[in-house]
């Protein structure tokens, strides 16, 4: 197929013209709006060899089995939403058409709502497929958020995004950019939000799912996507849910024994056990992109790779400014958010230009920043003369009064017992080191991380000079 736009009920055409491609759909919570496309089309009967919505939950339970959990909308459900139906229809049409034909089965379960009522409207959709026929099937699943005010408008959203993922599974899946580009043919990302897109199966297996995400941010697909301990690609809200979260961002290029002794300390000034908080370390795309927009993938994923080898979930996101960052995760968490920043940041926290753009300019950006269960945790910057602390810190004037205000109430704290740690050390004079071929840098980051540069050359590692 040619990489030109196209309209949803042509993509549904393309599909049904196909005379290899045929299987079923199973929607739950937004009507049979992607099955609905197919129809319109016309010659859906090419296609579409079964629809069906299980909208009473003892009849969903009777087909699809009980959740753990108890939710409907949930990954787990998706998945055996696909099992089913795709098992189904191997076992009746395999003898009959086999041969022949790339069997599919499309699921989703979604819950929309009026945005008035404040609920969480979003999705589980998944394709699992063959790429040829009698070949193994493979899965496509992704989350999204919608984000229209009026549930008719979201079931539209829906439909249509499920078209995109169908086609663009059968059509542009060996090309990243165009498939994540398609998902938003006949929308826009201020209608929807995909913030999880996973690739699985014997003919995707070249495909690496981390630069996939990167590619939704990259295309404005989704403000942020979180990777997990073990580098895979999960669902912010559901890993966040009634969590606290602990946050420290940087470059990361790479991590560095400074960060890791601060986020020790930080730590042991937080009351909460570990099984009751998430730890995040936050890249922002900016850091990620050359002036030019352009981003190093290699260097993106050797990023990943060292924080996920310490045991650090990775959030990779949009955000410029802590108010942005802090609000995203609040919308998964009501629990409290604790924040890193170092003391040599406070100034430019402050600096009116970054708000100029909001109506009620920086008071109104840190009315959005902190609420009662958020809090910046402050880390020092010491040389032989200085030591910058939160204490220390003092505003231009008209701020005065507002950061004696957020000190008070403790919404910055000074990180207590960091005297020991060399706050000067940074990933520029690491690099710089490693490009020089110099051991110096080896001393600076964390032994495993060490060991991982070595051993695979990451970060343009050539080896000692």
């Amino acid at each position: 197929m040619g990489s030109e736009s196209k309209n949803t009920i042509d993509k549904a055409l393309d599909i049904n013209m196909d005379p290899n491609i045929y299987g079923t759909f199973a929607e739950i919570g937004a009507g049979q709006e992607v099955a609905r496309n197919f129809f319109l089309a016309g010659r859906a009967s090419n296609t579409v060899a079964k629809t069906m919505s299980a909208y009473d939950m003892t009849f969903s339970d009777e087909i699809y089995g009980r959740e753990k959990n108890g939710r409907y909308v949930c990954e787990s459900r998706l998945n055996r939403m696909l099992e089913h139906e795709f098992s189904l229809v191997q076992d009746r049409l395999n003898k009959k058409r086999g041969k022949d034909t790339c069997f599919f089965a499309f699921a989703d379960t979604v819950a929309t709502s009026k945005q008035s009522n404040k609920a969480r409207c979003h999705g589980w959709l998944g394709l699992r497929f063959q790429t040829v026929p009698g070949g193994p099937f493979n899965d496509v699943i992704l989350h999204v958020n919608m984000k229209d005010a009026f549930r008719l408008a979201q079931q539209q959203a829906l439909g249509t995004l499920g078209v995109n993922l169908i086609h663009g599974c059968f059509y542009k899946r060996d090309n990243i950019k165009e498939f994540v580009c398609g998902l938003l043919d006949e929308l826009k990302s201020e209608r929807i939000e995909v913030d999880l897109l996973r690739f699985s199966g014997p003919d995707l297996e070249h495909i690496d799912n981390r630069l996939v995400n990167l590619e939704l941010i990259r295309q404005d697909l989704s403000p942020a996507v979180l990777f997990d301990k073990s580098g895979d690609i999960v669902q912010a809200a559901e890993v966040l849910f009634k969590k606290q979260v602990v946050v420290q961002r940087g470059t990361f290029r790479p991590i560095t024994i400074t960060n890791e002794k601060i986020l020790e300390y930080g730590l042991k000034q937080l009351p909460s056990k570990d099984n009751e908080r998430v730890v995040l370390m936050e890249i922002s795309m900016r850091s990620l992109s050359s002036e030019e927009g352009l981003v190093d993938a290699r260097d993106f994923l050797d990023r990943v790779d060292t924080l996920t080898a310490l045991g650090y979930n990775v959030l990779i996101s949009q955000f410029t400014l802590y108010y942005e960052l802090k609000e995203y995760l609040r919308r998964c968490t009501r629990e409290q958010i604790t924040m890193f920043i170092g003391a040599t940041s406070l100034e430019k926290l402050f600096e009116s230009k970054y708000y100029d753009h909001l109506q009620g300019g920086t008071l109104f950006a840190f009315g959005r920043l902190f609420d009662r269960q958020t809090k910046m945790f402050v880390y020092p910057y010491k040389t032989d003369d200085l030591c910058y602390t939160a204490k220390t810190f003092n505003p231009s004037p008209e701020f005065g009064h507002l950061y004696q205000h957020l000190m008070t109430n403790k919404n910055f704290e000074d990180i207590a017992g960091c005297d020991d740690v060399d706050t000067s050390i940074s990933s520029d004079q690491i690099r710089k080191s490693l490009q020089e071929g110099t051991t110096e840098w080896e001393t600076l980051v964390p032994e495993k991380v060490r060991q991982l540069i070595i051993e695979n050359g990451l970060f343009n590692y050539k080896g000692k000079s």
